[in-house]
């Protein structure tokens, strides 16, 4: 029979269409020249960031199994002879994605920390773990380890201690005994926001806060307990005596790590001139160190003949190198960030002292999973990703043909020479302004504009005069001749101060974004590794997923309504060019948080004062108008008893009610109610009016450990 025949055929057709598929990737994995190294770190930071992404233990284990069903297929295939490289390429990348899960799920059992349940005030002892000096804010930052008396368990806390109340005594070591107030690590205060729950529980803080009265020293650090603290504060001291203001918090910066002293407008100016990344020690810091060290050994050395002659001088000056690197990450604190900047720095150094490519995808992918095999769970922070992102871009960059042929050795002038290598700078510094900005926007919310172009001037500034300089006052001073140098090195940094100042006052220095969704973030992710890792035409593909992005990023509604997750702030944007927000805050903390989310800048208005607003001792009451109706929206600005009849009423009238505090059950608005309970529960919340959309900060948060075990971190009180 004819169908008979037809459905014989149906399973076969499939098998051929399957084959054909399998058939298509070899010969595109062939054509393309696929390396596998760096799709590997790739998959392995992708198994990583499924964990974070997804909720619950049960679909972290669903995404260990399918990485290992995807190398099981690959084995599978690997018997085919027509698909090894399908085959291996799938072996590879669903191991690595496998084991990226496992890291970091292992990762966060091992060394998360339970937070504190509630707000308490409590007197303890506790041993300092680290101290880091803020002379900006006038206090100092201690870590210290004490016991929760309540439990009987070892906690870790770090609390602030006026600079006034600090003693040098207070060094890593030394046991006090002090009174504090401490709270939970706050998770976002709004969708988007920062999380800084997430990062103390990796960092295993249980709780944080403010000295609450005098410190008294139990016993005194036991000596030369941490020599690299103490040469790291009295450097920091001996540059900032000899360098004034904020120059010198940048020169000690540079010295030893310090950066607590700069100046909040000179910090402002260097984020919004794209130069912050100066003031935090990471590769071009370490890279030029260990450069400066290779290139000073290999010339030194080569004056030696008899050394030159029997001994291989780029080893030897790779060795140097690599010592300069490693004491140069020791002194300015060892943080995550220039640890992994020597490492990979270190594997440069290798490849020169081997004699291979110093710069290649294959070292970066080396670097990368390196550093996720130690701390994978640097890979939702942005100093992973701009790092590496930086680093990708100009290796891909100059390994494109055209680069190579623009950059190549040819008969010309000095100023023909001079200007290439200038316009090289130029592009190079665009390509990671464009490579950059995503991650900046999705975690800051802001980013500057005119980056590219204040860092072709600022990064030879600081590599080639401010630090040369820096370290040569410090040799000078060893013999009391260093202040001529001191004055050239704090020029030269009033300079960079100047280019931070001038560049972000420019008109349009600064691009505001409110929020960037994980998908639209993903897309520019995947478009940039696509343009960086692939070869040949085929990576024109990576423009696609970068434009769908921006499109999305475009599309994003700004929201009209944030409410903070303690129900005390809450910011209306869209009323005027400024955010009205409910209540003046102390502190500086709910206003940023507030303006970023909401894309403003400037000064915020207070609904008291807004003549659209209806406010008395207890509630405020605005009308806002979007997607063609009006929205009433209560807000409780006090905590006094109200009668309950008349609050029911007030709730009726309103599509909308906000409150800090437990609202009755009689309290029906028309649309949300976000009073305590509500909000211990969803977190903080971003409303799209015109959408009729809420955004809850634990719609991101899922089974983790810093948001599961949160309860109601506001101190208890009648629901009712």
């Amino acid at each position: 029979m004819p169908g008979d025949a037809a459905l014989q055929h149906r399973p076969w057709q499939g098998r051929w269409r399957l084959s054909s598929v399998g058939d298509m990737l070899e010969n595109g994995l062939e054509d393309a020249g696929f390396e596998r190294a760096p799709w590997l770190a790739v998959a392995l930071a992708a198994g990583v960031a499924a964990w974070f992404v997804l909720d619950a233990p049960w679909q972290w284990t669903a995404a260990i199994g399918g990485g290992l069903l995807v190398a099981l297929t690959g084995w599978h295939w690997t018997t085919q002879e027509q698909r090894i490289r399908l085959g291996m390429a799938s072996i590879g990348l669903g191991l690595a994605f496998a084991l990226g899960v496992g890291l970091i799920w292992s990762r966060s059992a091992v060394v998360g920390a339970e937070a504190f349940e509630y707000p308490r005030v409590i007197q303890f002892n506790g041993q300092i773990l680290d101290r880091e000096d803020q002379p900006s804010r006038d206090r100092i930052r201690l870590v210290l380890a004490m016991r929760d008396a309540e439990t009987g368990q070892a906690r870790k806390v770090r609390v602030n201690l006026d600079a006034e109340d600090a003693r040098d005594t207070y060094i890593e070591g030394a046991v006090v005994r002090l009174r504090a107030r401490l709270m939970p690590p706050a998770p976002p205060m709004v969708p988007g926001a920062y999380d800084f729950a997430r990062t103390a529980w990796f960092m295993g803080l249980a709780g944080t806060g403010s000295v609450v009265g005098p410190v008294d020293l139990v016993s005194p650090a036991p000596p030369n307990s941490d020599p690299i603290s103490a040469l790291q504060r009295i450097l920091s001291a001996h540059v900032r005596a000899n360098v004034s203001g904020s120059e010198g918090t940048i020169a000690a910066a540079f010295a030893s790590g310090d950066r607590g002293a700069i100046a909040e407008r000179d910090e402002e100016a260097m984020r919004d001139s794209g130069l912050t990344h100066l003031l935090s020690i990471s590769g071009l810091h370490v890279s030029a160190v260990i450069a400066g060290a290779y290139f000073l050994a290999i010339k030194l050395l080569a004056l030696w003949p008899w050394l030159a002659l029997r001994v291989r001088l780029p080893v030897v000056a790779a060795g140097i190198g690599a010592l300069a690197g490693i004491g140069y990450t020791l002194l300015t604190g060892a943080e995550v960030p220039t640890v992994r900047s020597c490492a990979a720095a270190l594997l440069v150094l290798g490849a020169l002292a081997l004699g291979r490519q110093a710069l290649s995808l294959r070292m970066v992918a080396l670097a990368a999973a390196f550093v996720l095999f130690l701390w994978p769970e640097s890979l939702a922070g942005p100093s992973f990703q701009m790092s590496f992102s930086a680093v990708l871009a100009i290796v891909a960059l100059h390994n494109c043909e055209p680069v190579k042929e623009f950059l190549a050795a040819r008969e010309e002038s000095w100023f023909a020479r001079t200007a290439r290598r200038g316009t090289m700078l130029l592009v190079t510094g665009l390509v990671i302004e464009f490579a950059l900005m995503p991650i900046v926007l999705f975690h800051f919310h802001r980013a500057g504009v005119y980056g590219a172009f204040a860092n072709v001037v600022a990064i030879p500034l600081v590599t080639f005069v401010s630090m040369p300089l820096i370290a040569l006052a410090l040799m000078l001073d060893l013999v009391g001749l260093g202040k001529p140098a001191w004055w050239l090195a704090e020029f030269s940094l009033d300079q960079l101060l100047d280019i931070a100042h001038w560049t972000s006052a420019q008109p349009g220095a600064v691009k505001l974004l409110p929020q960037m969704s994980y998908a639209t973030f993903a897309m520019f992710v995947t478009g940039g590794l696509w343009l960086a890792l692939w070869k040949g035409r085929k990576r024109a593909l990576g423009l696609v997923p970068a434009a769908i992005g921006t499109a999305m990023m475009i599309a994003t509604p700004v929201p009209d309504i944030l409410i903070s997750d303690d129900g005390r702030h809450v910011g209306i944007a869209g009323e005027d060019r400024r955010l009205l927000m409910l209540r003046e805050s102390r502190s500086d903390y709910a206003r940023e948080n507030l303006q970023e989310m909401a894309g403003t800048s400037g000064d915020v208005v207070p609904l008291a004062e807004w003549e659209g607003a209806e406010c008395s001792r207890d509630f405020c009451v605005i009308a806002i108008e979007r997607g063609g109706r009006k929205w009433q929206v209560l807000m409780a600005r006090s905590r006094d008893l109200v009668s309950e009849r008349a609050l029911s009423a007030a709730c009726e009238r309103a599509d909308i009610v906000v409150a800090d505090r437990y609202l009755p059950r009689s309290c029906l608005p028309r649309w949300l109610k976000a009073d305590r309970r509500t909000l211990s529960e969803s977190g903080g919340l971003a409303i799209v009016l015109a959408d009729e959309t809420i955004t809850r900060v634990a719609d991101t948060q899922g089974q983790h450990g810093w948001w599961r075990g949160r309860t109601d971190s506001f101190g208890g009180g009648n629901p009712r």
